[in-house]
């Protein structure tokens, strides 16, 4: 998984996870990849998470969607930033997202977890699966290719 699908999966993952019974476990993983990288900042780290954990409880009650897709918009950027300047980190976050925070997650919600684009071009083709949904596009001899 490319470090900005693995970012963005397990930003959703982790804020997935605050909901449920597996939260102790999750928060537990989480704070060990930040402790491979900073040590010192794990205290705050988890207070942050705790807190966060009490809003997306409040608003998952409130069905309060958009504060919820913030907060994960915050945690995908903040994963984001970790990987750019620890990318060694990704194979443990990748782990603790598929051994810890996607199985937390209900059914439904793993799903949306693992949607992603996937594109591969082999000449002039180009296939993409986005939602589920195969995408099929062939460029004709006589298009032009488009300058970069």
């Amino acid at each position: 998984m490319d470090p900005a699908a693995l970012a963005d999966a397990a930003g959703s993952a982790l804020v997935g996870a605050m909901a449920t019974d597996a939260w102790t476990q999750a928060r537990a993983a989480v704070a060990e990849v930040w402790r491979r990288f900073r040590p010192e900042r794990v205290p705050a780290l988890e207070e942050d998470l705790d807190e966060l954990r009490q809003e997306v409880l409040a608003a998952r009650e409130r069905r309060d969607w958009a504060t919820q897709d913030a907060l994960v918009a915050d945690w995908r950027q903040q994963l984001h930033a970790l990987l750019r300047r620890q990318p060694e980190l990704a194979e443990e976050l990748r782990r603790v997202l598929e051994d810890v925070l996607a199985p937390a997650l209900p059914e439904e919600e793993r799903v949306r977890v693992y949607q992603q684009s996937n594109i591969a071009r082999e000449g002039g083709r180009v296939f993409a699966v986005q939602d589920g949904n195969l995408i099929y596009h062939e460029r004709s001899p006589d298009q032009q290719q488009p300058s970069v």
